[in-house]
């Protein structure tokens, strides 16, 4: 049945004669999936800004963390945002990410911890593992170290469900308790999208308002709204090793083993993260378009294609989080 049209004169005649009305909205008013995965992540960030006393923004320079900041300066606009940005430095980072963390944090104005995973080996809290070691696991002492220092009740993150089977587990309110660590089988129902966000002293949640969304969605939202990203998600020439299956950037924490050569490829990334453990994807898109070609025909996460660190064992990305990795 038709739907009535607010904007039609009333119809005159008989009954008979009578044509139903329809109701149009324009083109530019319709709401799709991007409106309402939007708004729901905004719901869900200003509802813990609400409820909480000292939240955080983990922002990593990624897209997914970029995404997160777009949203939360929109969800608090045109005012600052009510909490600090914090990063977990490895220092073993891509220099084009640092370089766009301080630039977008410079641009917005807003307030930058970094949180070193360096300081946390110099003091002794973690072991170095060495030259060319990966630094992604010894985040989780120096995250913790972080929240417990500056007394944050949540954190939020850029995580979503399809990355890995463990964060599909993963409910968009996770709660930590007084070590950090995550549970499971205690987390809380969350039907209807209504959240509790109340946490016991000692104890703090990491809120994932991204929880829904797909790399798919992360990029067509990237461009309907102009983000601006790291230059490495972009197709460009660079030196690369390849080594078990990786694209390895040589760096000066990355360079060829016995048996190893380096080449140059037309390469981008799909996720940043420590450099010893990030691998790049051959590729020839440069912009937004064929990226999200490229995304909407890959059949492989971009943790799953790219990620050292979670190649370990099927449950290595779990076993993080139950320490209290994010």
């Amino acid at each position: 049945m038709a739907e009535p049209n607010a904007n039609a004169t009333e119809p005159q005649g008989s009954p008979e004669k009578m044509s139903t009305l329809t109701i149009e909205h324009p083109a530019s008013e319709r709401i799709d999936h991007l409106d309402l995965l939007e708004s729901h992540a905004i719901f869900i960030i200003r509802e813990v800004a609400a409820e909480c006393e000292r939240p955080v923004l983990l922002f990593s320079g990624g897209k997914d963390s970029a995404v997160l900041l777009h949203l939360a300066v929109k969800a608090f606009a045109p005012g600052k945002l009510p909490f600090p940005v914090m990063h977990v430095d490895t220092g073993h980072n891509f220099p084009e990410v640092i370089s766009y963390r301080d630039g977008i944090i410079e641009s917005l104005g807003e307030r930058l911890i970094v949180a070193s995973v360096q300081d946390s080996i110099d003091q002794g809290r973690v072991v170095d593992p060495g030259p060319g070691g990966m630094r992604n696991r010894l985040q989780t002492v120096t995250l913790l170290d972080a929240i417990n220092a500056n007394g944050f009740d949540a954190a939020f993150g850029g995580a979503r469900r399809d990355e890995d089977k463990a964060r599909a587990k993963e409910r968009v309110l996770s709660f930590r308790d007084t070590f950090g660590q995550w549970e499971p089988r205690r987390q809380r129902p969350e039907l209807w999208q209504l959240y509790q966000g109340k946490v016991s002293p000692g104890e703090h949640l990491r809120c994932f308002p991204l929880s829904d969304w797909t790399e798919l969605d992360i990029w067509q939202y990237i461009e309907r709204e102009n983000i601006e990203l790291p230059s490495i998600y972009f197709a460009h020439e660079r030196q690369i090793i390849e080594r078990d299956g990786m694209l390895l950037s040589l760096s000066e924490w990355v360079a060829p083993l016995d048996g190893e050569t380096v080449v140059t490829e037309t390469v981008r990334f799909r996720t940043v993260g420590d450099a010893t453990c990030t691998g790049a994807v051959r590729s020839a898109a440069v912009s937004l378009p064929e990226i999200i070609a490229e995304t909407a025909s890959s059949t492989v996460s971009e943790r799953g294609a790219t990620r050292a660190d979670d190649k370990f064992s099927e449950t290595s990305m779990e076993d993080r989080k139950r320490e209290g990795y994010f």
